[in-house]
């Protein structure tokens, strides 16, 4: 086999995968890249009444409404800091192989820098956080410990229902009264 030849299979041989990394508070975190649809400033939201606190609103992005959820206060209970480098980042979200993906924004905060390493770098961290199932495996590097989020996971079924009824609300129904 030829040097040039040898230095493509070295290439392959790795399946590394880009990560999009911020933080909550002082602790680090990664959404895997292929995830990511856009990054964008942290916008103007309209407020979701009754909803968790965590969902911080709704905006409409291209002729869709997207839905808006804020990680810090999900993850933590405290909303994410205004920051400059606070980003809302829009997601693929698809909690079912067979549902089509529908976007979702993620407000995070020090959204500024990427990651590429191998996926299976990334080791379970020892504990069942029911709670919280869209925190995965963790990854070590020399800044410490990054743990992966997962998008599918984000969601429970009732908040799920909430933001992406199933079949979606009709408008022209809206205004009929029973």
């Amino acid at each position: 086999m030829n040097e040039l030849a040898a230095k493509r299979g070295a290439g392959t041989a790795t399946k590394d995968a880009l990560f999009l990394v911020f933080r909550i508070g002082t602790e680090r975190y990664a959404l895997q890249a292929v995830e990511v649809v856009e990054v964008l400033p942290r916008l103007q939201l309209k407020p979701i009444p009754q909803a968790p606190s965590w969902v911080a609103g709704v905006f409409a992005h291209r002729g869709a409404v997207v839905p808006v959820l804020d990680l810090s206060a999900l993850t933590f209970g405290e909303p994410a800091q205004e920051r400059t480098s606070t980003r809302l980042v829009l997601v693929h979200y698809r909690p079912q192989a067979a549902e089509p993906a529908r976007l979702l924004g993620l407000i995070l905060e020090q959204a500024t820098d990427t990651l590429r390493c191998n996926p299976q770098d990334f080791k379970a961290y020892g504990l069942d956080n029911r709670n919280a199932p869209y925190l995965g495996p963790v990854y070590e590097d020399a800044q410490g410990l990054l743990q992966w989020v997962r998008v599918e996971d984000l969601l429970d079924a009732e908040v799920r229902a909430l933001l992406f009824p199933s079949p979606p609300l009709d408008p022209a129904l809206l205004g009929e009264s029973p």
